[in-house]
């Protein structure tokens, strides 16, 4: 019986399907459908994505780590191509409902305790520490100013490796803006409803936005309470939810 490998075959004839699929991949990769440092999806979204079995995007991946355009850690596969993430302008972006003041803004994370109002929502254990994220801004003119924080659940952090690392990276401002956490989700295999909640307050110029984010098996991910200031008579309230990849 003839004994081939996998990463051979004979001149004229069509490459192995295999490396057909590490081209097209790359192709995802350097038109930054899959950013640069981000993780890539599963080996079985990656299988039904290209319609191939999850050995033949097993092999392909392969092919990329040997020619150094892949690394693979404890946490799945990444891209390393150079340049900066891509910015898609349809992402939802994270605090949703935050708009562009042309003040400041300021972001922050830390493992603490949550708030029992957060830990019940998310079904957290009693005095479990998770991530909790604030943001605050600042119109130019000192006032459209909005806080907001968000707690995530535990599975949040257990599906979504670009949060777990911030369990092992130092906590600073400068790595503290998840505006793109939810596209992080996305890429997960997770698909996000989401419910809010908008009361008035009394007596004060601001609506809450209380937004409680769950995944296609009804799995709670995050909890946000937004406070906007509003001085109109109506709050306009615009999102997108995107679909799972």
């Amino acid at each position: 019986m003839a004994c081939t490998t996998p990463h051979d075959h004979s001149r004229g004839e069509a490459p192995p399907l295999y490396r057909r699929i590490a081209t097209e991949l790359l192709g995802e990769l350097r038109d930054g459908t899959i950013p640069p440092g981000e993780r890539l999806p599963g080996e079985r979204q990656l299988s039904e994505h290209f319609g191939v079995s999850r050995e033949t995007v097993r092999q392909a991946l392969e092919v990329l780590r040997r020619e150094g355009l892949v690394a693979t850690d404890r946490r799945g596969s990444h891209a390393t191509l150079p340049g900066a993430p891509v910015e898609h302008p349809a992402a939802l972006s994270f605090p949703v409902g935050i708009r562009a003041t042309g003040g400041s803004d300021r972001a922050t994370v830390a493992w603490e305790l949550p708030s029992a109002e957060h830990a019940r929502a998310l079904g957290l254990a009693p005095n479990r520490p998770t991530l909790v994220h604030r943001y605050e801004s600042a119109g130019a003119d000192g006032v459209g100013g909005s806080t907001a924080i968000t707690t995530f659940s535990a599975v949040a952090l257990s599906e979504v490796a670009e949060l777990a690392r911030y369990r092992e990276r130092p906590l600073t401002s400068d790595s503290a803006q998840l505006r793109r956490v939810y596209d992080w989700m996305r890429r997960a295999g997770l698909a996000l409803h989401h419910r809010d909640a908008i009361t008035p307050l009394h007596d004060m110029p601001s609506m809450r936005v209380t937004r409680l984010v769950h995944d296609q098996h009804a799995r709670p991910l995050e909890i946000t309470d937004l406070l906007v200031e509003a001085r109109q008579d109506a709050l306009v309230y615009e999102f997108t939810v995107p679909a799972a990849g």
